[in-house]
């Protein structure tokens, strides 16, 4: 038996795709148990599957990375023991790609805080997403992984929190695993019935596994929706497939300074959080020569081979220490 926890903000005045989901979990039967606790003043829901595995949908009244500190004591409280979790949420930002059904790990690349990562869960979640895209026939839609980052924090992080800057140590003092689980990155794709479906569906896949193989690699570089991490999601060869989470994006290498000491030791601390460790390091390509040498350095720090990000498209030429 597995537990999985979502956190969902319930409020229609509020925010985009939440409460369609929470619709669909309705019509779709998911909430005929509702339990005997209070989460901050919502409502939680239990539903379990055919496995015995257990899924506990948590109503909020807004996304918990905007109010960290006042939802963490309950999600500890109750859930400091579940296997995984995720926040349910909406996408969009300048230059976001239309379409799309997300799913990525949490961390805060400026102050170097890394949330837990499961690669195993968060491969089974995409390619359950995937496979319900498929079966709604949303051909204009691409499921897609993004660069590692929180949605609680805001600005430039300067050695503090402020109001402008969440605190991201909280992140830490959640001990589970967190994915963010999105549909985007307009109004059009927020309100899109088909594609929130099998957001909400997909939530209960993650337990769906495939018993392959994983190897687990640290992405470093490319840009914040990378197609050639996202597409190695689906690689598989043989009995294997690749482990996917954590994604240091070009964009906050730069801005977390990590051509520095203080920036490698940033990127142990998010390899070190990747449950089962890294087998292999993929460098984007077009990265700075100093992002290379990153690299190359935690390649060398774990004894894991370095790539570049062309070889996840011939998987089977790659070597796993």
């Amino acid at each position: 038996m597995s537990r999985a926890v979502y956190y969902i903000a319930k409020n229609k005045d509020w925010g985009h795709v939440c409460s369609i989901v929470w619709e669909i979990l309705d019509s779709e039967g998911y909430l005929s148990n509702k339990m005997d606790m209070e989460f901050s003043g919502g409502d939680v829901y239990k539903y379990v599957d055919n496995e015995e595995n257990e899924y506990f949908l948590v109503e909020t009244d807004k996304a918990i990375c905007l109010d960290y500190e006042r939802y963490l004591p309950y999600m500890n409280k109750y859930f400091s023991d579940a296997d995984i979790s995720g926040m349910v949420t909406w996408h969009e930002g300048a230059s976001s790609l239309p379409n799309v059904i997300t799913c990525h790990t949490l961390g805060d690349m400026n102050s170097g805080v890394f949330t837990k990562a499961k690669p195993r869960y968060m491969r089974n979640i995409m390619k359950g997403m995937e496979r319900l895209r498929l079966k709604e026939g949303l051909l204009d839609y691409k499921v897609v992984t993004e660069g590692t980052h929180w949605s609680g924090v805001h600005g430039e992080w300067n050695g503090s929190a402020s109001e402008e800057y969440g605190d991201p140590y909280l992140l830490n003092k959640y001990s589970v695993a967190m994915m963010d689980l999105e549909v985007g990155s307009d109004e059009n794709s927020w309100n899109d019935y088909k594609a929130v479906k099998v957001l909400t569906k997909a939530l209960f896949e993650i337990f769906n596994d495939d018993n392959r193989e994983i190897y687990n690699i640290l992405c470093v570089g490319g840009v914040h929706f990378e197609p050639s991490f996202t597409d190695a999601v689906f690689a598989e060869w043989e009995d294997k497939a690749f482990g996917i989470s954590h994604i240091l994006a070009n964009q906050w290498l730069v801005t977390g300074e990590y051509d520095t000491e203080e920036g490698f030791e940033k990127a142990v601390k998010c390899a070190d959080s990747i449950e089962g460790g890294i087998q292999a390091v993929f460098m984007h390509d077009k990265a700075k020569g100093c992002y290379k040498d990153l690299a190359r350095r935690i390649g060398q720090k774990y004894g894991v081979n370095v790539y570049k990000h062309k070889k996840l498209r011939d998987p089977k030429m790659v070597e796993f220490n």
